[in-house]
């Protein structure tokens, strides 16, 4: 009984989504997200207590999402570089194939919701933030990569860097490519990061 009331839980957070790709600028209704799902709205509200909650449920999958695979990343790739590069893919290619999180995750999908989601949003970017200044610090502990700049400074600036990049996907309404010049942006942070790493013997 919990599989399928998941099952259908995870359907709903599908549809909504979907809705949000094919329906930009339109007005998602609770009605409408129920047709769309084939159900009652009585029976949305048996999974969740508003659409609130619906929006609530759908970037905490983005989140659990992107820090379960930075996590696999972070075991998979040695060393700072490497794993900032691998980090910075998964969250472009991830914007790019959904364009309807995307929306949610800069705000132009909750416009005339609650105000606590877009609170929300903020927490995940935070979040994701914080798991890359661990990774900072473990480098630092095990690799010996020391930054001249602080984890805090470094964190920020490649949350940014990502965020601006699905700002462009949105204001293009998809027809971009955030990948188009990976290749040569990914050298200049080499470059930047390459300055501001010192190898220094491991800390034990």
């Amino acid at each position: 009984m919990k599989k399928d009331r998941n099952n259908r839980k995870a359907q709903i957070l599908q549809a909504l989504a979907r809705m949000l790709e094919n329906e930009v600028g339109g007005k998602i209704t609770t009605a409408r997200l129920a047709q769309e799902v084939g159900v009652s709205e009585a029976a949305l509200y048996r999974h969740f207590p508003s659409k609130g909650k619906m929006f609530e449920g759908l970037i905490e999958f983005i989140e659990e999402t992107l820090v379960t695979r930075m996590k696999a990343i972070r075991e998979a790739e040695a060393g700072l570089m490497a794993q900032t590069d691998a980090v910075i893919v998964l969250w472009l290619t991830f914007a790019q194939r959904n364009p309807g999180m995307c929306r949610v995750l800069m705000g132009d999908a909750l416009v005339g919701e609650n105000a606590r989601l877009r609170q929300r949003v903020s927490q995940l970017f935070a979040r994701l933030e914080t798991e890359l200044r661990t990774w900072v610090r473990e480098a630092e502990l095990r690799a010996g990569e020391r930054l001249t700049t602080t984890a805090a400074a470094f964190a920020n600036f490649i949350v940014t860097f990502v965020e601006g990049q699905i700002h462009a996907l949105v204001r293009h309404g998809y027809d971009y490519d955030a990948m188009r010049y990976w290749d040569e942006q990914r050298e200049i942070l080499h470059a930047f990061m390459a300055d501001r790493v010192a190898q220094s013997a491991p800390v034990n």
